[in-house]
């Protein structure tokens, strides 16, 4: 076939030549070959595309898509499949219907294939992928239906439900229901010649290929398969029309003539044997001719098969069982009764159906009725055993359990023996014989069991019992007409028997002393299911229904009916009124008589024995016979034990004698403990008494001084149902209760408080009583009276008034919270409760214990929570039933003016302010909860708990001052202070909130909850119903503005500040008051206060972003600019902040007006507020011009002769005020805007007034250090130095063109004189500054001096700080070699790197960094002191007064870090003590890292070697492991980023002004450079740690150092300058490889060097290259020497190589290795070799030698061995 291995084009669909050579064929010949498309066989594997007739053709019909998918189809993978099909069905769904019929001729055969493929989720798609194709081309499919349908019918039996239910529903759309016997009928041929193959053809191996289906599918497969062909038949059947079953008889008869048919009823597999019946079901049903010629082997099949209890076979089994006995008449001529169907049918009753009661039971009596006399025979014994057989089920496992399956068992057994009685009502001996058996031998017995087993007494039986005995009274003749005179008899004489028996079996049990109560309580039941049947069968009946779950096809409700029937009709509806003669009861006589004598026994065994259990017994009794003839049965049992009479005549009603003599009597006597059955007594006894007696018995009981439990339960049973409330409503509502219960109110409030012992179960039921009788039950009505209801609230609310002013409310808890539960339940129930005034007092002051905190209550939480819930019911009750409006002294009122009075007089702290908020916020909840949508309550409730506006200026400038200084420093506030003293400074932490603090949280959390109620309102209404929200929002805003501006400290402002957050405050009340209104009102307060007020504007609007959107709504506020003029402190402060935002055109007429009032000055002139507006704008960048610009300076200039004093130069500062520090200060900020906008402008003169001015202004400065407490000072002293930086800026960085248009002299003199001038002032100023204020956490620190002064020494040349004029400092016995004016910065700053103030640390950094690189050349050839026969290797320090703070930090981080492993991440909090050291502690290892790499190769060994031995660097690894972050990413990264930042990619500025991810970057920083330059180090220190720390260290370096740090080295070598004679080095980035040549004369060396993943920690490998001239051992040696230089030397790469071939070229040069290291040049301290051997002449490295000589304790050379000199 050519082409084969060719590229196939996509979408090349022609057919390859074999195809074309098929299509020649069937051309010639008209027949087609079987290779192409399907065999014959229905079930063989699919060829893609099924050929049919010629392939041209196919290819024309079939869309290619559609090919495509049908080719999928025959694909293996399941999942393949699985898709092709669904897709294959959408397809259907989205192509035209004349591209999907063009499928339709390949679709039998692949339907036939995938509808029984081996995956569920196939056939399920798969016939709902036939759905779609079938609504598409709907009649057309007919020519296909004969080849489709006998699989369809198969997948409508499939075992999978959903695959069965989707073919169902594609039939159901293929065919309605009237068409479906049509189709069937069309195709029933078929059909069956497909169910019959497989049912007798086909087997597990010839449906699927053995090849490839593993033996476990191929037999799940046929299994399916089987089944849904048994079912399938019964499917055909049901639909088919009657004749078209008769003509398929003869089909049917072949099957069901074959012996392989029946087989299939003893299958191993239930699904089978359980399809095998419900197809002999269809049989007996719809071809009983068939079934009647196969009666020998069906009726054995099934009837033999009863004993099958699976519960997939088992319905099927009994369903064929009844269709057998009354299809076939003679089915019993082929089975054996007797021997073959009772003895299985008996063993399976026994044990009660083997758990299939729900579906054997109902089955029997069916069964019973269908049984001919031959098989009954004898008849008594068949039943006896029939019967003792069922009952004995009872007593099976399952039944036990499972109360539905005995409820199925009894249903059976009774259902079974009323028709058996029914059937035996003649006079006929034998018929009497069995109607006694039943009676006395089953029915009898059944009962008796019943007694003592709660789960039958529970069950239907004594229901159904009943129901036999009213239908048996019926029949007697006792309910209405009886029937003939001989059954009439029959059925009395049953009657008769029945009740003697059972009369019997009663007493038995009941007279007995030590009754069983469960027994007696099963009698009591019985009895009363008997006379009130209706009762019992509602309750019975729902309870059935809620266990009882079954699933059952329609065809088993047929014989479920008897059942349903029986039970189901009595049933009424719950809510209607029990109709007691609904169902009938019991009428015979002989029950009264039972039950009189039963109650007559119990009587003489209370009497004689005091039984109690019979005295619960006759409550039972009598709760359902409270009759007259029963009392008086009673009381003549009474007349006859006692002779007293003298009462009984005026008590006629033996009711009433009985409760006085006997149930008073019991209720009365001591330590009786349960009294429910006696207090059930006096009700069932009083049912039968009139109003009077009622009334008079219930007060005899009350005055009776009973236990208050029983009072209690007498009120609950009184009010159980409306007749009993109504009949004892006289009592209730009588003053004997009355009084007793406001005695028992007083009587428990005075105990309680007295006894702080936990309450006694008593006093329970006593606080539960008084509960009880105030909550309302019953219409409006009040239970007891009025008057009395009002005494007990007046009694509780006077006893929580006690409770709320005594310290130790804690003792009364037990009190409190029964005053609680009695206070909710009558909140909660009772309606109008509220009306009274003594309630709403109650309510108060159960609000005012909620709304205080715990630490002053000292209440529990638990009865909290019960306060709070009382206080929510009460509030409900109260909002339910009044009137919309806020009445003085009333509850709501009393309440909101307690609250208001709470924020402005009390100092609250945060929890109870909490407490507070949280009981405002639930009450207004409440409020909102119940009140109609308009009503005004919660608006007056809000209007009350707001300040008056003299209130809030009050309580406003209360707030303490210390806000201003922040903005002031940052420049973004000009303001003054009126009474400034140092003390106002010194911020004392205040024990409570301020005032205005606690006001704005409570009035907003509560301003949030009412706007909520009227979002749904329109938007212009809501201010008017809210009128206070604009003022209490700005005060919100204003409060959290002062929040900010004190920076969130002390700690009671941060966490109040958190509860704003939690709040959802933290943004103001933002959604609930439009913007413009607060816009304007925060404008207008600015313009009038200023102050804070105009910072709040500020935020405002910055966060709703007006400066870019609301130019308009700004510009509408100040209305023209003009209105700004003349400018007040107030207006300045609100321009300040309104500027950036206002129009250029404005901005340009506010310079105007400014210049004017600056160059017209006078001397009472506003100049200060002029020359701050020009600021304000020029900051705006506003335009103006330089003409302008020279005029304003020469006016300033003109202020310096006029006005000098305005300069404040050499002036005393501490005597300077505010406004004249705030004018010096406008001025400083003038020429820092010249010195940056307009340098150009500035002449000779002009210059040297700036530059002396700021020089000037720094002396000032510098002699004020003592003044810097004061803010305005400070901001003098920043401004200047801000003036300082803008001036280095310039000089620095400006570029050629701008500094040759200065003067000339001009930079000279900047550089020579104004300079030093600068720096000799600037760098004493930090050390002053830490002089005289010691204490950097003092609030008068002035930590923003330190911060500009340290910006400004940042740009202080390095020249300057070598020729520093700083007092001279020195250290006693100090080693140093450095200069005097080195050692003094040293010696100064150093110290200082630990003080804890950040900005001076970082600056300290900056001043040291810079002289770092000189301190080694001061150490010259380093440590000479030793002589070289001193053996040790030599070790130098590095600066004494680094190292002394070094070793200070390192012992404070030992204690701050000891507590953290190595790999976690110590988390320090920001510029607390902690973060000082540890900050100093790395800048100071940065400093020395810098001084480290900044010296040479020799003398870094020795510092190296001083290193090791003071152990610092160890100590440094160790913590820099607990410093830096576990994953250090750099922050602020998007996820767009192809490559990750770390700390390690992204260099380090360290800004004094900015501190952001400062000490976790600088740890990781600090790392790199350890690792960069000290690797030897840190790789020795790394192998000598444990393993745990080696692996962390080893994984963090690889992760985030390795990568970076290799990359430098290598891009290090590529950019070397470094020339080298005869080597020559490249580097392979990409391997991490660097590659040395050296070649000298004709020798050629070739190094290759490595640098492992994990480098620096592990050791660089040195490989060979090639090498030409050089021996092998000689090599070797090299190559060792590269390696241990690498290794051993903290240096680049570079620098190891420069040492390896200084080596070699010293070889080369005659000098001789050292024969211990075989090196020229050591490797550590880079020395030759020296000490000779005086008798073999060799020469060694003094280093070597001394260690030669201590580890071998010997002291000869080396190598000839002798005494070495």
């Amino acid at each position: 076939m050519g082409g084969k291995n060719k590229q196939r084009t996509k979408g090349n669909v022609r057919p390859s030549s074999s195809g074309r050579a098929a299509e020649v064929l069937t051309r010639e010949g008209g027949v087609i070959p079987g290779f192409v498309g399907f065999d014959s066989s229905v079930t063989s594997e699919l060829s893609y595309v099924p050929a049919v007739h010629g392939a041209e053709e196919i290819d024309n019909l079939v869309d290619a898509d559609f090919r495509l998918v049908l080719r999928k189809l025959s694909k293996r993978d399941v999942v393949t499949r699985l898709k092709a099909v669904q897709d294959f069905g959408s397809m259907c769904q989205e192509r035209d219907a004349e591209e999907v019929k063009g499928v339709l001729p390949y679709w039998p055969r692949i339907y036939c294939k995938i509808s029984v493929d081996h995956d569920r989720r196939i056939r399920e798609a798969t016939q709902q992928a036939f759905e779609q194709l079938v609504l598409k081309v709907r009649r057309s499919l007919a020519p296909f239906l004969k080849s489709l349908m006998g699989h369809w019918i198969l997948s409508q039996c499939d075992t999978y439900t959903p695959a069965a239910s989707a073919a169902c529903q594609a039939f159901q759309a293929a065919f309605s229901p009237t068409k479906q016997p049509e189709a069937l009928s069309f195709c029933k041929d078929e059909i069956l010649s497909v169910l019959q193959d497989i049912l007798l053809k086909e087997t597990a191996d010839t449906l699927s290929d053995p090849q490839s289906v593993t033996e476990q599918e191929r037999e799940t497969k046929y299994v399916r398969m089987l089944t849904s062909s048994l079912l399938g038949v019964k499917r055909l059947l049901s639909l088919l029309l009657q004749n078209d079953r008769e003509a398929l008889e003869q089909r049917l008869a072949h099957l069901v003539n074959s012996a392989k048919f029946w087989k299939y009823s003893k299958h191993k597999t239930p699904q089978v044997r359980g399809a095998f019946f419900e197809m002999v079901c269809a049989l007996c049903e719809f071809t009983p001719a068939l079934a009647q010629a196969e009666a020998a082997r069906l009726c054995p099949a099934v009837l033999l098969s009863i004993d099958d209890t699976d519960p997939v076979v088992l319905p099927p089994v009994w369903e064929a069982v009844l269709h057998v006995v009354s299809t076939i008449p003679d089915c019993w001529t082929h089975v054996n009764a007797k021997k073959g169907f009772l003895p299985k049918l008996w063993a399976l009753l026994r044990e009660g159906g083997k758990g299939m009661a729900k579906a054997l039971h109902p089955n029997l009596m069916l069964l019973l009725s269908k049984l001919p006399q031959q098989v009954i025979d004898p008849t008594l014994d068949f039943y006896t055993t029939f019967f003792t057989s069922l009952t004995q089920g009872l007593s099976s496992e399952r039944a036990a359990i499972s109360p539905s399956e005995s409820g199925v068992i009894v249903t059976s057994v009774v259902e079974c023996l009323r028709f058996c009685i029914l059937r035996n009502t003649e006079k006929v001996e034998d018929q009497r014989k069995i109607r006694t058996m039943l009676i006395s031998q089953q029915l009898l017995p059944l009962l008796e069991k019943a007694l003592g087993n709660p789960s039958l007494q529970n069950g239907p039986l004594f229901f159904l019992v009943t129901e036999m005995l009213i239908s048996w009274e019926k029949r007697a003749g006792l309910q209405g007409e009886g029937e003939t005179k001989e059954t009439m008899d029959v059925f009395q004489g049953l009657l008769a028997d029945f009740w003697e028996e059972l009369g019997l079996l009663f007493v038995r049990y009941v007279d007995v002393e030590e009754a069983d109560p469960q027994a007696l309580e099963g009698v009591a039941t019985l009895l009363q299911v008997m006379r009130y049947p209706e009762r019992v069968n509602t309750k019975h009946i729902q309870k059935k229904k809620s266990v009882k779950i079954r699933f059952s096809k329609p065809e088993d409700n047929e014989k479920t009916g008897v059942e349903g029937d029986d039970v189901e009709k009595p049933v009424q509806t719950p809510s209607e009124p029990v109709n007691e003669k609904a169902l009938g009861s019991v009428k015979t006589q002989r029950f009264e008589d039972v039950v009189c004598q039963l109650a007559q026994l119990c009587l003489v065994h209370v009497n004689e024995k005091n039984a109690e259990r019979h005295l619960v017994f006759l409550s039972l009794l009598l709760r359902s016979f409270h009759t007259q003839r029963v009392f008086s049965t009673l009381v003549e049992l009474d007349d006859k034990t006692t002779k007293d009479s003298e009462q009984r005549d005026e008590l006629k009603n033996p009711v009433m004698q009985f409760l006085l003599e006997r149930v008073v009597v019991w209720l009365s006597e001591k330590g009786r403990r349960d009294t429910e059955h006696l207090v059930e007594m006096v009700f069932s006894s009083l049912y039968c008494c009139s109003w009077q007696e009622t009334t008079r018995i219930l007060n005899h009981i009350t005055t009776m001084d009973l236990q208050w439990g029983v009072i209690l339960q007498i009120i609950q049973r009184a009010c159980a149902d409306p007749q009993t409330l109504k009949s004892c409503s006289d009592w209730l509502k009588g003053s004997v209760l009355g009084e007793q219960l406001l005695g028992l109110t007083e009587e428990l409030c005075k105990v309680e408080r007295c006894s702080a012992s936990p309450a006694s179960s008593t006093s329970s039921h006593s606080w539960t009583l008084i509960g009880l009788v105030l909550s309302q039950h019953h219409g409006n009505e009040p239970l007891i009276g009025e008057v009395y209801m009002d005494k007990i609230l007046e009694k509780l609310h006077a006893t929580l008034s006690e409770t709320k002013s005594l310290s130790d409310a804690g003792n009364m808890e037990p009190l409190i919270s029964f005053i609680c539960d009695v206070a909710s339940t009558f909140f909660s129930s009772v309606q109008d409760c509220l009306l009274l005034l003594s309630a709403e007092e109650l309510l108060l002051s159960v609000f005012q214990l909620t709304a205080q905190d715990q630490t002053h209550s000292r209440l529990s939480d638990s009865l909290l929570g019960k306060l709070r819930k009382v206080c929510v019911a009460g509030v409900q009750s109260l909002v339910q039933h009044s009137e919309c409006e806020v009445k003085e002294g009333g509850f709501l009122h009393s309440a909101a003016v307690w609250v208001r009075n709470q924020l402005l007089t009390v100092s609250l702290d945060i929890k109870s302010l909490q407490v507070l908020a949280l009981a405002v916020q639930s009450l207004v909840e409440t409020i909102i909860s119940v009140c109609d949508q308009g009503s005004s309550l919660p608006v007056q409730v809000f209007t009350l708990l707001t300040p008056s506006q003299t209130e809030w200026t009050r309580i406003r400038q209360a707030l303490p001052p210390q806000w201003i200084k922040k903005p002031l420093l940052s420049s973004r506030h000009r303001g003054v202070c009126e009474k400034a003293s140092m003390n106002i400074w010194k911020f004392k932490v205040p024990n409570g909130l301020p005032a205005h603090l606690c006001a704005c949280a409570l009035l907003g959390r509560v301003a949030r909850t009412v706007a909520a109620i009227h979002r749904d309102q329109k938007e212009d209404q809501c201010p008017s119903h809210l009128p206070d929200l604009k003022c209490t929002g700005s005060e919100l805003l204003y409060a959290l503005q002062w929040c900010k501006e004190v920076e969130y400290s002390p700690a009671v402002v941060s966490a109040y500040h958190s509860l704003l957050t939690d709040w959802g405050l933290s943004e103001g009340l933002h959604s609930q008051v439009p913007v413009k209104s607060l816009l304007e009102t925060l404008y207008s307060r600015s313009v009038e206060d200023g102050g804070l007020w105009s910072l709040t504007l500020e935020n405002y609007i910055h966060t709703n972003n007006l400066a870019a959107t609301g130019n308009a709504t700004v510009r509408k506020l100040y209305g023209s600019v003009d209105s700004l003029f003349p400018v007040t402190q107030s207006k300045l402060s609100t321009l300040q902040v309104i500027c950036p935002t206002i129009s250029v055109k404005d901005r340009e007429t506010l310079v105007a007006l400014a210049t004017a009032g600056i160059i017209n000055w006078q001397e009472d002139d506003n100049v200060y507020g002029c020359l701050v507006v020009l600021l304000c704008c020029l900051e705006a960048n506003t335009e103006i011009e330089e003409e302008v610009v020279q005029a304003i300076l020469a006016t300033v200039m003109e202020w310096r002769n006029s006005k000098e004093d305005w300069f404040l130069f050499n002036s005393d500062l501490s005597k300077a005020t505010a406004d004249q520090l705030n004018l010096t200060v406008e001025m400083m900020r003038f020429l820092s805007w010249l010195v940056a906008h307009c340098p150009t402008v500035l002449g000779s003169s002009q210059w040297d007034f700036v530059l002396c001015s700021m020089l000037a202004w720094l002396e000032t400065a510098s002699e004020n250090v003592s003044s810097l407490w004061n803010p305005w000072v400070q901001l003098f002293v920043c401004e200047n130095a801000a003036l300082i930086v803008k001036l280095n800026q310039f000089f620095g960085s400006s570029s050629p063109d701008v500094l040759q248009a200065l003067p000339s002299e001009l930079a000279g003199e900047w550089t020579e004189f104004f300079v030093e001038g600068i720096y000799n002032l600037l760098l004493p100023l930090p050390v002053n500054i830490t002089d005289t204020f010691t204490e950097p956490d003092d609030p008068t620190f002035p930590l923003a001096v330190l911060e500009s002064a340290g910006v400004a020494l940042t740009y202080v040349p390095v020249q300057q700080l070598n020729q520093n004029k700083l007092p001279p400092q020195f250290i006693a016995d100090q080693k140093t070699n450095l200069p005097e004016p080195l050692q003094t910065l040293l010696n100064t700053f150093c110290p200082l790197l630990l003080f804890k103030a950040r900005p001076l640390q970082i600056t300290v950094y900056h001043l040291l960094e810079k002289v770092m690189p000189q301190l080694p050349e001061c150490d010259g050839e380093g440590d000479n002191s030793k002589s070289d026969d001193d053996g040790d290797e030599p070790c130098l320090s590095p600066p004494a007064s680094l190292m002394a703070i070094l070793s200070t930090c390192e012992e404070l981080c030992d204690n701050i870090l000891a507590g953290v492993q190595v790999g976690e991440f110590a988390v320090v909090q920001p510029f607390s003590v902690e973060y000082s050291c540890i900050l100093g502690y790395l800048l100071a290892w940065k400093l020395l890292l810098t001084f480290f790499k900044s010296s040479p190769s020799h003398l870094r060994a020795h510092y190296a070697q001083y290193l090791k031995r003071s152990c610092s660097l160890n100590k440094l690894l160790l913590h820099l492991f607990k410093l830096m972050p576990e994953n250090p990413i750099y922050p602020g990264q998007g996820a767009e980023t192809k490559e990750t930042k770390t700390f390690f990619t992204e260099s380090l500025s360290l800004a004094v002004d900015k501190s952001e991810w400062e000490l976790p970057h600088l740890a990781c920083s600090v790392y790199y450079s350890t690792v960069q330059d000290l690797p030897a180090m840190v790789r020795l220190w790394w192998n000598s740690q444990e393993k745990r720390v080696s692996a962390a260290v080893e994984k963090f370096t690889i992760k985030y150092v390795s990568p970076v740090l290799s990359a430098q080295e290598i891009s290090s070598v590529h950019s070397s300058t470094q020339m080298f004679d005869s080597m020559t080095v490249k580097a392979r980035s990409a391997a991490r490889e660097v590659i040395a040549t050296y070649s000298v004369d004709d020798i050629f060396i070739e190094l290759v060097i490595q640098l492992p993943p994990n480098y620096p920690l592990g050791s660089i490998t040195v490989e060979s290259g090639r090498r030409v001239g050089v021996a092998v051992q000689q090599w070797r040696n090299w190559m060792l020497q590269l390696s241990t230089y690498l290794t051993h030397q903290n240096g680049s790469i570079m620098e190891g190589l420069a040492l390896w071939k200084n080596n070699v070229d010293k070889r080369f040069e005659g000098i001789e290795d050292c024969m211990i290291c075989f090196s020229v040049i050591h490797g550590s301290n880079y020395s030759l070799p020296k000490k000779a051997c005086r008798t073999c002449k060799k020469k060694f490295h003094s280093a070597c030698l001394y260690k030669w000589f201590t580890s071998s304790n010997k002291s000869t050379c080396p190598l000839c061995r002798e005494t070495f000199f």
